[in-house]
């Protein structure tokens, strides 16, 4: 199959994705607006699918409903606060944890009622430590176990600057949106495709190659995790956007195909931005950390 042949294919999919009377469409405007749109819906699906986004629900117990809210990662010095609102002062909450993927006991952990809430501190963590969790309530002889039989899993990071973050978070999301207005250029004339390409480059050297790294290195310790040196897919799908844009970036100066390139390139954007953030992502091994401290415990006794 020819190249033409593709893009031929690659057309008629665009075509039955959108009705053909807006297949062309003059007003830059309303492209910005699409644009902007699914930028804001990416952004959402992404966030809410996450591995470290707060795990909230509700579990019906005493014939009330009680709502909870369970992180699944904490950033910062301090212990991750545990809790759940209840009014019934006789409620007893109880936590058991221990260090992900270890054969630890689990520790028990009674929960205080103040103020109608339920509340108790898992133990801080070295920046990528991971602990396992479960929560149940009791009251005499009922119990109920929040969420349900399997354990959470919280990720411990360490705290990142907002003078880094911020704009981390602006450059990425402002990737996405040119990408997006790069890729819709295929609806309008592509007089605008060199710049907005440009600028989808620009974005996204800054936010995912120069902060990116930054912001990994004061939350986990680590510059990049991603291919070739880890399987950290936030790392990984950030290198894969950035090269499939420049090849966008040679398709604009030298391709009459520059459009479909970019149209293209804005839907894998989509596709990889939809991939959960944070997805086997940094993980601290307690076997090599109890490995080490036992070596250090060795020395300090030989002394």
């Amino acid at each position: 199959m020819n190249g033409k042949k593709v893009f031929q294919i690659f057309d008629g999919i665009l075509e039955v994705i959108f009705y053909p009377d807006i297949v062309r469409v003059n007003n830059s405007t309303t492209l910005w607006i699409v644009a902007f749109v699914a930028t804001m819906v990416t952004a959402y699906v992404q966030r809410v699918t996450g591995p470290s986004y707060p795990l909230a629900g509700e579990t019906h117990f005493t014939g009330v409903a009680i709502h909870y809210d369970l992180p699944r990662t904490h950033g910062g010095p301090l212990p991750a606060v545990i809790q759940i609102q209840t009014t019934d002062s006789t409620v007893h909450g109880f936590i058991e944890w221990k260090r992900f993927k270890t054969e630890d006991p689990w520790t028990h952990i009674t929960m205080r009622f103040s103020n109608g809430t339920l509340a108790a501190e898992l133990p801080h963590q070295p920046p990528a430590g991971k602990l396992e969790y479960r929560l149940a309530l009791s009251r005499g002889n009922e119990v109920a176990v929040v969420p349900g039989e399997e354990p959470l899993v919280i990720r411990f990071k360490g705290e990142v600057p907002l003078s880094i973050l911020i704009p981390h978070i602006i450059a990425m999301f402002a990737s996405m949106l040119f990408a997006a207005r790069a890729g819709l250029e295929y609806f309008g004339g592509a007089s605008r495709l060199r710049a907005l390409t440009y600028w989808t480059i620009g974005f996204l050297l800054v936010g995912g190659i120069i902060l990116g790294p930054i912001v990994q290195h004061y939350a986990f310790g680590e510059w990049w995790t991603g291919w070739p040196f880890g399987t950290d897919l936030t790392d990984t799908k950030t290198g894969i956007i950035v090269a499939m844009w420049f090849v966008v970036a040679i398709a604009v100066r030298k391709s009459r195909q520059a459009k479909r390139w970019a149209s293209a390139a804005a839907i894998m954007t989509f596709v990889v931005f939809l991939i959960p953030h944070s997805l086997f992502g940094s993980e601290l091994d307690y076997k090599l950390v109890d490995k080490n401290k036992s070596k250090t415990d060795t020395l300090i006794d030989r002394r």
